[in-house]
């Protein structure tokens, strides 16, 4: 936090941390963490991410290892249909409802929607603002449906925080439970493979099919770089 990294850095890389110790990693012997990721069946890009972790890890001990080969592929983003995001929205509960139906107008990353405060919503214009993004990400602001300002209004106002203290990980949880069970329910597999990041990657893929501009689609995500987009 000290040197200035982003809470969803932070997070991410705690995260990797603990899943190496969880699958018997001993986190101050580097030989036993290369051993717990070469038996690992994770994607190259997982690989990169869990290994930056570890390295930041070794560095504010004062440590340093030889770090393990990897290759990150390039791959087509997993993209739903409207009407499976529409499914997974209408079968939540009405705060993750709410959450997603969010991240499909906005493409707001999860972590920037959990810290969304009311003073943020402008219910008499349907706007919402977004001046706490993640990443070093431009700040956004966004003209939002009648049906979207309906669900915020139907959450309870309790907090300064418009999903209350709820946290990231409790919404991913509940996620993951409930589009395991839609899946079944409704027998799509497909439900079970979309995220958060999710909503955000098929947003940004319709505003480009809609208007072939990537400096449009640029501005809406926030990215400061094109090449990001």
């Amino acid at each position: 936090k000290k040197q200035g990294y982003s809470d969803v850095t932070i997070r991410c890389n705690v995260s990797a941390l603990r899943t190496l110790a969880k699958r018997g990693a001993d986190l101050h012997d580097p030989e036993s963490v290369k051993g717990v990721i070469a038996r690992q069946k994770w994607s190259g890009h997982r690989r990169r991410n869990v290994i930056q972790a570890y390295t930041l890890f070794l560095k504010m001990n004062g440590a340093h290892w030889e770090k393990p080969k990897y290759t990150v592929e390039t791959k087509i983003p997993f993209i739903p249909t409207e009407q499976e995001l529409n499914a997974l929205i209408a079968g939540s509960g009405k705060k993750t409802a709410t959450f997603l139906q969010l991240l499909k107008e906005t493409a707001m990353r999860a972590g920037e929607a959990v810290r969304l405060e009311w003073t943020d919503v402008d219910f008499d214009r349907g706007i919402i603002i977004l001046n706490n993004p993640e990443k070093r990400s431009k700040p956004r602001m966004w003209k939002v449906s009648k049906k979207l300002m309906a669900m915020l209004r139907n959450l309870p106002k309790k907090n300064q925080k418009v999903f209350g203290g709820t946290t990231y990980d409790s919404l991913k949880q509940t996620l993951q439970l409930t589009r395991k069970r839609l899946a079944a329910k409704l027998q799509n597999p497909r439900l079970k493979k979309i995220t958060f990041h999710t909503f955000r990657h098929w947003k940004a893929t319709m505003l480009y099919h809609q208007t072939k501009d990537p400096y449009y689609v640029k501005e809406f995500l926030g990215h400061k770089s094109i090449k990001n987009t």
